[in-house]
């Protein structure tokens, strides 16, 4: 097989081969600690425009199953792992995930050292990179590596119109900032009808359609680039319709109320997250994916801390007037179900407001 790198912008270089799809490509390289979910991974939109890497040294063992992800499209920029699994065994298994990948245009690097790859972005935080069959880039390669931002990764990600959902006499209206599909799924399942907007859908039409509640979904990108955003998301937190907002969801609600956001380290990434109560013993075990998060020193004056992060006390909810907001993804079938309890109490309180 042939050689394939991945650079960081430091310099430092890791060495495998090819399975996916060929070619070169720069992102931003995160790392993920799930053990399994890999088909949700590579299919959730917040990873719009970095290189993933999984700890998990064993990928691909049960193959593709096309019914466990529903994507717009796959934007994750790269895919790297240590092994992938060429004779899956699973009952539902509908054909290898290393041919998914390289039918959905995804660069993958397999054979590589991850546990040195993750040590190094532990240590020196989170680097751009390049997957390339070039040992030794030019300089004026590396300096675009250097340079690489993500820009527009929400009006890249989210939906482009308005969508319904399901059938029920209870609306619930997603404003989609890069949703997984199994946050409306969630809403879906329990027999309700869901309405979803666009990222840029003005606070007017969300509310034109009467929601018994509303949800700021997840996404991708900086937070503190959707100030358009965030104007709307207050307006509908004044509406005083019960309201969720999950990851991105959670930072933009907090930013419209004054709240300040930051860029971690290296983030939150994986299916192990451990997360406590902010006013009791109880530590629920999440998935997160996220690399940014809302400044414990800057909580928005009419918010409550509720959830922070048991590894490094960050943020990790809030609960306002008629609103809580989760770092965290209660909705997510990658990985544990520990928090569907916030899905169920959100719902009670669109009861009690009818």
């Amino acid at each position: 097989m042939d050689k394939v790198y991945l650079i960081l912008e430091n310099g430092d270089k890791f060495e495998g081969y090819g399975v996916g799809a060929t070619g070169e490509v720069i992102g931003e390289v995160v790392f993920t600690t799930s053990m399994g979910g890999y088909l949700e991974t590579v299919a959730d939109p917040t990873y719009s425009g970095q290189i993933v890497v999984q700890t998990f040294p064993l990928i691909g063992n049960y193959g593709d199953i096309p019914e466990d992800y529903d994507v717009k499209s796959i934007d994750l920029a790269g895919y790297v792992c240590r092994e992938m699994c060429d004779e899956p065994s699973n009952f539902r298994c509908k054909g290898k995930f290393a041919d998914m990948l390289r039918k959905n245009g995804v660069i993958t690097l397999c054979g590589v050292d991850t546990r040195r790859l993750t040590k190094t972005i532990r240590e020196n935080g989170v680097m751009n990179g390049i997957i390339t069959t070039n040992p030794c880039p030019d300089a004026d390669t590396m300096k675009k590596v250097k340079e690489y931002r993500i820009k527009d990764a929400v009006a890249k990600t989210s939906c482009k119109e308005v969508q319904t959902f399901g059938e029920g006499d209870k609306n619930i209206a997603v404003v989609d900032y890069g949703e997984s599909a199994n946050l409306v799924a969630e809403f879906v399942k329990r027999g309700m009808k869901v309405t979803r907007f666009p990222h840029d859908a003005k606070a007017e039409d969300v509310l034109a359609t009467k929601p018994d509640g509303i949800v700021l979904s997840n996404g991708a990108g900086d937070p503190a680039e959707c100030k358009a955003e965030a104007a709307e998301a207050d307006k509908l937190l004044r509406s005083g319709i019960p309201m969720l907002a999950v990851s991105l969801g959670h930072q933009i609600l907090a930013l419209s109320q004054g709240g300040k956001t930051y860029k971690l380290k290296y983030g939150h990434r994986g299916g192990n997250q451990p997360v406590k109560e902010a006013a009791g013993e109880r530590i629920f075990i999440t998935s997160q994916n996220h690399g940014y998060c809302v400044d414990n020193n800057a909580i928005p004056e009419n918010a409550k801390l509720l959830y922070v992060n048991a590894n490094d006390g960050t943020c990790e909810g809030l609960s306002y007037k008629n609103a809580v907001s989760v770092q965290f993804h209660p909705e997510e079938c990658g990985g544990p179900l520990d928090t569907q309890f916030i899905i169920e109490n959100f719902i009670a309180k669109t009861e009690e407001k009818r």
